[in-house]
Formats: C-alpha cells, structure tokens, sequence
C-alpha cells in the first residue's frame, strides 16, 4: 500500500476535502524506488481508470522527473472539492490503494487556479 504524507505540514489533505470550492486541481507527488517503476505506472493508470469515470472529473496527467528520477507528478482537474471528495473516499478507490508497490509514497494535495497580473488567468 501506498503511504501518503502531507505536502503541507499545517493544512491537511482531509482539511482540503471539507472544503467547499472550484474548480480544483489535485497535485499528487510520488516517489518510488527505481525498482517499482512499473509497478508505480500500472496501479496509477488503473486508479485514473476509475477516477476518469467518476462525475466531476475533467482531466489528469501524469509527468516523471528526469535524468533518472524515480519522482512522478500527477496533475488532475476536478469540477468541485465535492467530486474529488466522492472519488476519493469511495470504497472500490480505496481498494485499488492497495496495488500501489511498497515503496511508493503519495503527497497529495488541492489547490486552485490563480490569477497573477502579466503572469496567470484563472
């Protein structure tokens, strides 16, 4: 199984998810040994399997660090906190948390657009 830390030591994942807001971006770092690559890439494809069809969700994509990182970042849009949450804490998602390999360590967390003058729209 998976172990998940927070990615913000005061503001928790279960905080986020009582939230009320939208649109929303889940960020999830993960690290895993070398070794567990694969295994990593086939748990996570068949989570966004079941999330893909989940009713909020709008889009994912996995990215990989380079030169030989064993460091991945999924980045997923979600419709509101509420779909997320839903997804989430559904019992067949929580199973399949399971058939993350060992190593594998999940950071993740909500965040929403911003907008930055010159910069970003959101």
């Amino acid at each position: 199984m998976s172990r998940f830390e927070e990615l913000d030591e005061v503001v928790t994942l279960a905080d986020q998810m009582e939230a009320e807001e939208g649109p929303i971006v889940l960020i999830n770092l993960f690290t895993v040994d070398a070794s567990e690559e694969e295994a990593l890439l086939k748990a996570w494809a068949h989570d966004a399997d079941f999330m893909k069809a989940q009713p909020g969700y709008i889009s994912t994509q996995l990215h990989q660090g380079i030169a030989g990182s064993s460091t991945f970042m999924n980045y997923a849009v979600w419709q509101d906190v509420k779909s997320f949450r839903n997804a989430f804490c559904h019992p067949e998602f929580q199973r399949r948390i399971a058939d993350y390999p060992p190593s594998a360590k999940a950071r993740p967390h909500l965040v929403r657009k911003l907008s930055v003058e010159n910069h970003c729209v959101a």
